[in-house]
């Protein structure tokens, strides 16, 4: 039986293309379907569900999502994978605020704990603004170099 016309006249009413249209294969619609040569009949074949428009096919989303997954494992980072260069991936000013905020933040630690007094706590806050310590590591050494850090009052 053809279902030329059905599906060229849902696909109006429904406001989809044809091939989005589904009909229904079940032997006990086979007579409305037959008999459906008018769009008023198409609207009730709508109407009772024998005639349904498909969902729209999106891209999954899937395969994205494993990727992303696999990049937060330390995956696909690799030297072939790079457009960017360094600076553009992980910018400058993006470290050096990484940097001068854990340098800042255990300059307060070490003055809070009375490790530091405030004069050596302002002379080395300035000098990590000026980007002498490449890291707190560093900071920490340089303070145990010149005799400035107190052991822990426990």
């Amino acid at each position: 039986m053809a279902l030329r016309f059905i599906r060229r006249v849902s696909a109006d009413l429904l406001k989809c293309g044809e091939n989005r249209i589904y009909i229904s294969s079940d032997p006990a619609h086979e007579e409305a379907l037959a008999d459906a040569i008018t769009r008023e009949a198409v609207r009730e074949l709508i109407k009772h569900n024998i005639v349904q428009k498909r969902p729209t096919r999106g891209v999954s989303r899937g395969r994205a999502r494993s990727r992303a997954s696999q990049r937060e494992k330390g995956r696909r980072r690799g030297i072939g994978s790079r457009k960017g260069g360094t600076n553009a991936r992980f910018p400058r000013k993006r470290r050096w605020i990484l940097r001068i905020r854990a340098l800042r933040r255990r300059l307060r630690e070490l003055k809070a704990e009375g490790r530091i007094d405030v004069r050596t706590y302002r002379k080395y806050l300035l000098q990590a603004k000026g980007g002498m310590f490449h890291s707190r590591a560093h900071l920490d050494q340089q303070l145990r170099v010149a005799g400035l850090l107190r052991e822990a009052s426990a």
